[in-house]
């Protein structure tokens, strides 16, 4: 366990009593509200410092309700730092009215994802609209974090490319196949993708995508090291990607994993990961 207040810089809060989550039909762990009561039980023990907000996937008729709700919670817990909203960057120069409502919530509104792992067309990033969407993000201070299964790195890498004054981050190092010990390509991948400086990658999400229920710390060590070794110590985030991760494991346990696994760090690499950098890039 770290022995240090750490950021967690992916925590998901959500109420489908509330707001329509058509994608959490028939799952029965996740389809309930998971709010900051249960975040703080689940979290009991580990000094969590501060929290990073990522969109849920509302429904699209909630986008802009969603980041003003996660608001109103900021004002019942201090932790609650940053915001990532959804935006419909498919929309091209179309996306700007939206953004500029957006960032009328308020000051913790940091960043927005238009979550893409879903869609059929694999190249989805590489739409003409949605890179023109990414380039005007930093009118608005906005980051993007970039959503997607491993099939779809080779088009985040060229939206990254395309769109260099914009600043991203890599959610769950980019879904690989764990489950079945898949390194390749997207070892390869990665490393292409940390040689654009406009990108950092977050440590998170890795259990779900893994055996469930036989995962072990070995099974997510080669993964670890490598986006580790390729985006260096400056540019990794931890996550913990609650509570989609319980499908898989406990937070505690998560925690307790990621840090076995990076107990080799310097003492000064430990921090960024577990706090630094998720503070500087998304200016906590």
């Amino acid at each position: 366990m770290p022995s240090f207040p750490i950021v967690d810089a992916h925590v998901h809060l959500w109420d489908p009593t509330h707001f329509r989550m058509s994608w959490l039909d028939g799952n029965t762990l996740l389809d309930r509200p998971y709010g900051l009561t249960e975040y703080r039980q689940h979290t009991e023990g580990i000094d969590v410092a501060a929290m990073v907000y990522l969109q849920v996937e509302v429904d699209p008729p909630y986008g802009l309700l969603e980041p003003r709700w996660v608001a109103d919670l900021a004002k019942e817990e201090p932790r609650l730092r940053a915001i990532v909203a959804w935006a419909p960057l498919e929309f091209g120069e179309q996306a700007r009215a939206y953004l500029t409502e957006l960032v009328k919530t308020g000051p913790l509104v940091k960043g927005v994802r238009r979550v893409s792992q879903g869609e059929p067309d694999v190249r989805f990033l590489e739409r003409p609209r949605v890179i023109q969407a990414a380039r005007m993000l930093p009118e608005f201070g906005l980051t993007c974090d970039i959503c997607i299964y491993h099939p779809q790195l080779s088009s985040a890498i060229e939206l990254v490319r395309q769109c260099p004054s914009t600043s991203f981050i890599l959610d769950h190092i980019g879904k690989p196949n764990i489950r079945e010990h898949v390194l390749d390509p997207w070892r390869s991948q990665i490393r292409e993708l940390a040689s654009l400086p406009n990108v950092i990658c977050k440590v998170s999400g890795m259990v779900t995508e893994a055996d469930h229920q036989r995962w072990t710390p070995e099974d997510l060590a080669p993964y670890v090291d490598h986006v580790l070794e390729a985006f260096g110590e400056d540019r990794v985030v931890f996550g913990g990607d609650w509570p989609v991760a319980t499908q898989a494991s406990t937070y505690r346990r998560w925690v307790e994993t990621l840090d076995k696994l990076t107990a080799g760090l310097s003492a000064t690499a430990q921090h960024k990961l577990w706090s630094d950098n998720a503070k500087r890039f998304y200016r906590i």
